[in-house]
């Protein structure tokens, strides 16, 4: 598969900020992707860069360790070659920013701990085109087994009012239905457990349904305005009109279930669809139909000021996806896990430039090097 015309050839000198930034940070992000794909290669994405075309890279980066800043520009200087990623219609790309939120949880049910985390269910079956019913939306990647076939799974809506109570799903409880919720969003959550320990949960599976946001639903409701769409204001909005709480996260009919994943080093964050923890500041999301995890995405975001400095300018590597997260510059940039890294990223919202770090062997295979 050819690379994406998207693609257009610069010089590293024609990247803003490559540098200035602490390219050996990005580097130690690579470097677990490199870990990875020798245990199990990643999927190619549809956009050209072949995950087979990382393997000189992805060598070098497991032998050589830790490096520092000036080695780091040196490796990726030396493994690839910046191409802008040009949007059809001239615009340019978006940013937004996710975390791993920090809660207060229950291992059983009480009182005041009474709103649980799932598990995924047993008759909760993936969905392609080999066992999809005719009838079947074909957006919907995931069904119910049933005696009669394979049916939409329940929603948010018949879960929360007990669809699945009784069959052991619980992994724990929380006190606050919209905590839940921004566990849901964020696909993952670090549970300070009420007996001591520490715990984590990330992302297994979703009921399949279109996920619809709460900022736009309150948008659409006229409640608050696009400008000032945050998690934040979402939240405000959702404490002082605890009765529509239900009426507004019901409209979000996906619902995530979850998997226990370990905390090996306090420092990094979950571990995402590339199969690695997520390192704060320099792992992204990406669209995984378009892209390949382990490609190191240059972000170029003047007027984004919440990660503090005077702008964003940094290489980024693709560790993750996410439903809302489509199109070739489209990401979402991980801050971190706690409450301070839920403030940076619930105020991210930003046009950036993606500069996409093509594994120089293929783009000079194909006669894409300036």
């Amino acid at each position: 598969m050819p690379l994406s015309c998207l693609f257009r050839p610069v010089d590293f000198g024609g990247v803003p900020g490559w540098r200035t930034d602490r390219l050996d940070l990005a580097f130690a992000a690579f470097r677990l992707c490199a870990i990875r794909a020798a245990e199990r290669p990643y999927r190619s994405g549809s956009l050209g860069i072949a995950a087979e075309s990382f393997a000189p890279s992805y060598e070098e980066a497991r032998a050589l360790g830790a490096i520092d800043v000036r080695d780091a520009r040196l490796f990726f200087e030396r493994h690839f070659v910046p191409m802008a990623i040009a949007l059809e219609d001239g615009g340019s790309g978006f940013v937004t920013g996710f975390y791993e939120p920090v809660v207060v949880a229950s291992p059983v049910r009480t009182e005041r701990f009474s709103v649980p985390l799932l598990s995924r269910p047993d008759d909760l079956v993936a969905i392609d085109d080999a066992n999809r019913p005719s009838e079947m939306d074909p957006y919907l990647a995931f069904g119910r087994a049933t005696d009669d076939g394979i049916v939409e799974y329940y929603d948010r809506r018949a879960i929360d009012s007990g669809a699945l109570e009784g069959r052991g799903l619980e992994m724990a409880w929380l006190e606050d239905k919209v905590d839940a919720y921004f566990v849901h969003v964020q696909g993952a959550a670090r549970l300070s457990m009420t007996d001591g320990t520490t715990r984590r949960v990330t992302y297994d599976a979703k009921s399949g349904q279109r996920f619809t946001g709460a900022g736009r639903v309150l948008v659409d409701l006229g409640e608050i305005p696009p400008a000032e769409v945050t998690m934040q204001s979402i939240r405000r909005w959702l404490g002082e009109h605890p009765e529509r709480v239900d009426e507004i996260l019901w409209q979000n009919r996906s619902y995530i279930f979850f998997r226990e994943a370990p905390v090996d080093d306090p420092s990094l964050g979950p571990i995402a669809a590339a199969k690695v923890p997520l390192t704060a500041g320099r792992s992204i999301a990406v669209d995984r139909l378009l892209h390949t995890f382990g490609t190191p995405f240059f972000v170029s975001a003047p007027a984004l000021t919440a990660f503090g400095g005077d702008g964003f300018r940094r290489l980024m590597i693709a560790q993750d996806t996410g439903s809302a997260i489509v199109g070739p510059a489209r990401g979402d940039l991980f801050a971190g896990s706690g409450g301070a890294a839920g403030d940076i990223a619930g105020t991210i919202r930003s046009t950036a430039d993606f500069y996409v770090l093509v594994p120089r062997g293929l783009a000079e295979a194909e006669g894409r090097v300036r």
